[in-house]
């Protein structure tokens, strides 16, 4: 009787909070995992490392040249991109540029980097994630570069959910809309915040899993806010 096939996953961002736990969670399940980061995550079964550049297309084409030779061809079941962070600062702010940069290189490049994969090393009828916020669904004077980075991931989720995206046939991409994670980080900068009404990592780990297994998926190009109440976490599609 022939052995199941080994379901693979790439993490981009796998060495991050959420990275990490999605790394764990989907070796737990048995997946080969694969983690793109500027550093390596010793639980991966294998690493991309990104080196640091000030020049997107010389990042995306590193990237792009050690995945296929990581791959060789193969085909994974989901790509996740899970990389970003936070900045603040307003159209006055010092560090407004900065910020803005950063946001965009956290956010905006990997998000198009992890959609171009998907063209070359997503199976058909896979699943391509990126991360969005809900903040970004209106204005956000306080952290303009964190909102103009997330704003761009949703339009491009919203895209490749559209005929002629580049995507192979039944892929569904759909990007994810927290407020706030549940991370050490930041329980660090927020003690005295409500936990209970932040976004456990387990569960976008288990909700990215289930999509992988095309349990329960948005339509391809969907926005899926996730909003926790009183420890509760439901993904609603808007």
């Amino acid at each position: 009787m022939a052995a199941a096939e080994t379901h693979k996953v790439i993490i981009y961002g796998g060495k991050g909070a959420l990275g990490s736990k999605c790394v764990q969670y989907f070796k737990s399940k048995n997946w080969w995992v694969a983690s793109i980061d500027l550093h390596a995550n010793e639980e991966a079964n294998s690493n991309v490392t990104v080196k640091m550049t000030d020049s997107f297309n010389e990042q995306a084409n590193q990237v792009t040249a050690d995945v296929d030779e990581l791959l060789r061809g193969e085909k994974v079941d989901a790509i996740l991109c899970v990389a970003g962070g936070w900045a603040g600062g307003n159209a006055k702010a010092k560090v407004m540029y900065k910020n803005a940069d950063l946001m965009w290189k956290q956010s905006m490049w990997t998000s198009t980097i992890s959609s171009h994969l998907a063209t070359k090393h997503l199976k058909h009828g896979g699943l391509l994630t990126l991360a969005g916020a809900k903040a970004s669904l209106g204005s956000t004077p306080g952290m303009i570069g964190y909102g103009m980075a997330k704003a761009a991931v949703h339009q491009l989720c919203q895209s490749l959910g559209e005929a002629n995206s580049g995507l192979p046939a039944k892929v569904t991409a759909v990007a994810i809309l927290p407020v706030t994670l549940d991370t050490p980080m930041n329980r660090k900068s927020m003690p005295d915040a409500d936990f209970s009404s932040w976004t456990p990592l387990e569960y976008i780990a288990e909700l990215f899993y289930k999509w992988a297994l095309g349990e329960d998926r948005p339509a391809s190009g969907s926005l899926v806010q996730l909003i926790t109440t009183e420890g509760k976490t439901k993904a609603t599609a808007i």
